[in-house]
């Protein structure tokens, strides 16, 4: 087995008073870096040509869990992006963060009660433009159980439910052939992988991809060109950047303990964090760094993202 490349970060590259950051995401067609904090309502938007100073914070009146773009937007949602909130799947508006429901799976009029026990988390789009995003019990109403679900919104709008139960739904990708995806529930320390038809949506064959082993917890990941993962580590304060083989062969380390989700702008990992209330002698500084975003030139480029395509 090769030896194990390592980076280490020792300070933020945006210094902000986060609870839950995640989400974060790279619109190359307007050069912004976007992110969410869950747990604060709120959507972060970075001109990544003016750097730290041009971060705008918009408050969205609910939570968001995960962003993408609108493949065909055109005039209608020109202004728009799609997101996987509270209720369901969302558009947002870009400047006032403005929700619009296009489907409440969760509906607070007929089912206040699970509306109230259940959020959404993270997610991704495919290929063919479906949106991949999986629910969790809220937090701030109860610890999280095997209540979740993988869901899929496709093109039309019809929703499915492709993998339950789950606790806490995380990373999505797909693997550079496009006949696999990886799918991550945190509570059991796997990345699993999938059979996966590009062509119907379909998964099958599930099996274990990369086992971090307890008590550690595998969050958001994102995969480069080279069709290697690189996941966030909660509670670890590191990254781990995993083959396509299903070895670990990379770990970037950060100076707080709760790393929520990479993502690639060019070479550069954007990297997410959550706050941290607990302090030891491993992680000194993880109270202070905990919740900001941070960046790393890791040398690779990140996988293209998908765009969400409504059908016409």
């Amino acid at each position: 087995m090769s030896a194990i490349q390592k980076w280490t970060v020792t300070e933020p590259y945006i210094d902000i008073p986060g609870t839950l950051l995640e989400g974060p995401f790279h619109d190359q067609t307007r050069n912004e870096f976007r992110f969410v904090d869950i747990w604060d309502q709120k959507l972060y938007v970075l001109d990544l040509a003016k750097g730290p100073d041009s971060l705008k914070t918009i408050d969205t009146a609910s939570s968001l869990g995960v962003t993408a773009n609108i493949a065909n937007a055109g005039d209608d949602h020109k202004d728009q992006i799609v997101v996987a909130a509270k209720y369901g799947y969302a558009l947002a508006n870009r400047h006032t963060g403005e929700l619009s429901y296009i489907h409440k799976v969760f509906d607070d009029q007929r089912d206040p009660e699970t509306a109230r026990r259940m959020r959404f988390n993270d997610g991704a789009v495919d290929s063919h433009g479906r949106f991949w995003a999986g629910s969790m019990n809220d937090p701030k109403v109860q610890q999280p159980v095997n209540e979740g679900v993988l869901f899929r919104l496709d093109p039309d709008l019809s929703l499915h439910r492709m993998v339950e139960p789950v606790s806490i739904p995380n990373g999505i990708g797909w693997n550079l052939k496009n006949d696999t995806m990886y799918f991550t529930d945190s509570p059991t320390a796997k990345i699993f992988a999938f059979d996966f038809d590009a062509s119907t949506g379909a998964i099958s064959n599930r099996r274990v991809h990369y086992d971090v082993g307890q008590p550690l917890e595998p969050d958001g990941f994102a995969i480069d060109e080279e069709g290697c993962i690189w996941s966030a580590i909660y509670g670890g304060g590191k990254i781990i950047r995993i083959s396509p083989e299903g070895q670990l062969i990379g770990e970037i380390s950060f100076p707080t303990r709760n790393i929520t989700c990479p993502a690639f702008v060019g070479t550069e990992l954007f990297v997410t964090t959550a706050k941290d209330d607990v302090n030891d002698d491993k992680f000194p500084e993880s109270i202070r760094y905990g919740g900001r975003l941070y960046r790393l030139d890791v040398g690779v480029r990140g996988k293209p993202k998908n765009e969400f395509q409504f059908q016409q």
